[in-house]
């Protein structure tokens, strides 16, 4: 398992060692000591999963404290273009995004500390999206980012993906006020 750094604080990208041979494949999706090495003390409570047709874009989400999350997140099928964007205030990087192919064929995993908005757009049918929470849920404590701020510019390679009512009004990045 490699585990390498990106250009924005906190996060990583995790790329598992697959062994495959005639019977197909295997590799450890998740080992905690090697985790623990570049992230100690973290707790994973929750494991989501979504199926998404190609063209769906969910995000840009976060919950605030008390209720954050930290995600690792991955595709067990299809493909995605994964993106997480830092709302920490007084980072160098408040405002900047890393953007990301996951897919059932890469098997790359990508650890989205709190302090950032999440977001991935499928790129194929059927895409099945795997992700372990730091945090549960909280319905009322969600909050979001409008996914195609111009501010941001983020670019998705798609004009009119299918995005969600909730997804369509998110705060613009001008408007929003960071809880982190």
């Amino acid at each position: 398992m490699e585990i390498t750094k990106c250009h924005i604080q906190g996060l990583l990208t995790i790329e598992p060692t697959v062994f495959g041979d005639n019977r197909g494949y295997f590799f450890e999706s998740f080992n905690k000591d090697k985790f623990d090495a570049e992230v100690p003390n973290i707790s994973f409570v929750q494991d989501n999963q979504s199926m998404s047709h190609k063209g769906v874009l969910r995000g840009l989400h976060f919950q605030p404290p008390p209720f954050e999350q930290g995600k690792l997140v991955r595709v067990i099928q299809g493909s995605v273009l994964d993106v997480a964007v830092d709302i920490r205030k007084g980072s160098p990087t408040y405002g900047q995004h890393k953007s990301i192919l996951l897919s059932g064929e890469n098997n790359l995993q990508f650890w989205i500390p709190s302090g950032f908005a999440h977001g991935f757009l499928t790129l194929e049918d059927n895409t099945i999206f795997s992700y372990k929470c730091t945090g549960r849920y909280s319905k009322e404590s969600e909050g979001s980012v409008l996914w195609n701020d111009k501010d941001l510019n983020i670019d998705w390679n798609i004009s009119s993906p299918i995005v969600s009512e909730k997804d369509q009004i998110a705060e613009t990045f001008k408007q929003f006020k960071s809880p982190f």
